[in-house]
């Protein structure tokens, strides 16, 4: 698959970010400044995200003052409900069963056996990302987890080909929780968009009323900072 020309994404490849805001307007302002992006609404109530034309990701509004505002990933998966049937063999848990997503195709939301969540997408017409690995797009994942052997056993298990296989190239990294943050943080996949000036991006986050978290520390896969924006939802910026 060409990064830019995201006609289909195997299983276990991450293939879309959207964010739960209690102001969507206010999200469009902050990451249309930051990232150069361009928004469109949805049928289904979201906004759409696109970078010079192509969709990168989405913004929704949080319905719910008890949930969180945060990125969630989403990992591409033919048939959803049979990787539901894996996750929850394998100790997980279905938040919200495989449903129809308009007709763009079917989403889930899951969590890890530790908690982490993350969301499911098995694409009709909609495959996923149209950029990414390019400045203001998807860059990577990190699961900041307690346990990265459990971790790596069940992701392995769940999205073997696409981590482990001969022709992987995966964009989803496992880390202790501890490496970046606090012992007491609950384990949490981070998406990370690229940047060419990791410096000025985070000039930029503090300009439009985030704030830098972590700040930049190397990585195997880049120099990466964490920040959050102006609602707090936290995400990391990545250098490579």
């Amino acid at each position: 698959m060409a990064e830019n020309e995201a006609s289909r994404y195997s299983e276990g490849t991450p293939c879309w970010v959207d964010a739960q805001l209690p102001d969507v307007e206010a999200g469009k302002r902050f990451y249309g400044e930051l990232f150069g992006w361009t928004f469109e609404d949805q049928p289904q109530g979201t906004v759409r995200a696109l970078k010079e034309g192509e969709p990168v990701a989405s913004l929704a509004h949080k319905t719910d003052g008890r949930m969180p505002t945060v990125w969630t990933v989403s990992f591409a998966t033919p048939d959803a409900a049979a990787t539901c049937g894996r996750i929850r063999a394998a100790g997980g848990r279905i938040v919200s069963p495989p449903l129809p997503f308009g007709d763009l195709g079917v989403t889930a939301l899951v969590t890890d056996p530790e908690g982490a969540v993350f969301s499911l997408w098995q694409g009709a017409r909609t495959p996923g990302f149209g950029r990414r690995q390019e400045p203001g797009t998807f860059a990577w994942v990190q699961l900041y987890t307690r346990d990265t052997e459990a971790a790596n056993t069940f992701y392995g298990d769940l999205f073997h080909e696409a981590l482990f296989g001969p022709d992987a190239d995966p964009a989803f990294g496992r880390a202790p929780v501890t490496d970046v943050f606090a012992a007491e943080m609950p384990p949490h996949l981070l998406v990370h968009f690229a940047t060419e000036d990791l410096a000025a991006a985070l000039a930029e986050v503090a300009r439009l009323g985030g704030r830098v978290q972590v700040p930049p520390f190397e990585t195997s896969y880049g120099t990466a900072a964490v920040v959050t924006d102006n609602q707090g939802a936290s995400f990391a910026l990545l250098s490579r």
